[in-house]
């Protein structure tokens, strides 16, 4: 137990230092931009414009993408429910957050899981795009610690599950 309390702590003082840099206006203006790559909205119109004008050589890496953002969430669901954490927000005193905060739990970031769940079927077709790729997807990560909305752990969980989702569609697409 005494590790627990360690760890989480370690994790809320990482928190807290990125979190900081909230009232940082150009960082703002970044984060809240970068932060809705991974939103539903965004990454569901990808993945389907994917879809639609991919050439016929990448339509099975688009198909792959298309799958892992749709079956990422499965297990998004069901963590949230196993492990009802609250937003860091809702439970660390000072942190910054945007008006209008989400309320459900925060373990595992959803946005993460998204980004990555879209982007690694792409990186495992064309090694080349992780250049750009896994930047992208480390930022909206990030952005969701900025804006106060998920501890370090729910973001790693995150990345986590959605590269584990991305490489299962992209074997199951392509082996």
């Amino acid at each position: 137990m005494r590790m627990f309390h360690l760890i989480y702590g370690f994790e809320c003082r990482l928190f807290q230092q990125v979190n900081s840099h909230f009232d940082n206006k150009l960082l703002n203006l970044f984060f809240r931009t970068i932060t809705h790559l991974g939103g539903a909205r965004f990454t569901i119109t990808v993945a389907l414009l994917l879809l639609m004008c991919s050439p016929r050589e990448t339509r099975l890496i688009a198909i792959a993408s298309a799958l892992a953002l749709s079956t990422s969430h499965i297990p998004v669901h069901f963590v949230k429910l196993l492990f009802p954490r609250k937003r860091p927000y809702l439970i660390i005193e000072k942190t910054k957050v945007p008006a209008n905060p989400l309320q459900d739990h925060s373990f595992p970031s959803g946005h993460t899981t998204a980004i990555f769940s879209v982007v690694t079927p792409y990186i495992l077709f064309i090694p080349q795009l992780a250049f750009a790729l896994i930047p992208i997807g480390l930022c909206v990560a990030i952005s969701r610690i900025y804006l106060g909305l998920h501890y370090p752990s729910d973001v790693i969980a995150g990345g986590i599950l959605g590269t584990l989702t991305g490489i299962l569609c992209f074997c199951l697409m392509w082996l």
